[in-house]
């Protein structure tokens, strides 16, 4: 499995203990709050934000620049400055 796939399935199961153990802690009993009033749905609610957050801690790809002497890229006509 790839790492940044990885990362961010580790942060959902960890927000979805922590979830679960919000609402076990402090959720609402009567059922009027939507997110805490049910295990299920404070547990996804806390998947979906720490492995968000841990998501954004994946490193990005970078793209290589081309250089002023690599002539892989596009080529384009000279400018007049560089034959006028």
């Amino acid at each position: 499995m790839k790492r940044p796939i990885l990362i961010t399935l580790v942060g959902a199961v960890i927000g979805a203990c922590a979830g679960w153990f919000y609402w076990y802690q402090v959720g609402c009993s009567r059922g009027s709050c939507a997110i805490t009033s049910d295990p299920v749905n404070s547990s996804l609610y806390g998947a979906f934000l720490v492995g968000l957050l841990f998501n954004s801690f994946v490193p990005s790809t970078t793209r290589k620049t081309p250089s002023s002497n690599d002539r892989s890229g596009p080529q384009y006509p000279p400018s007049c400055s560089e034959h006028c």
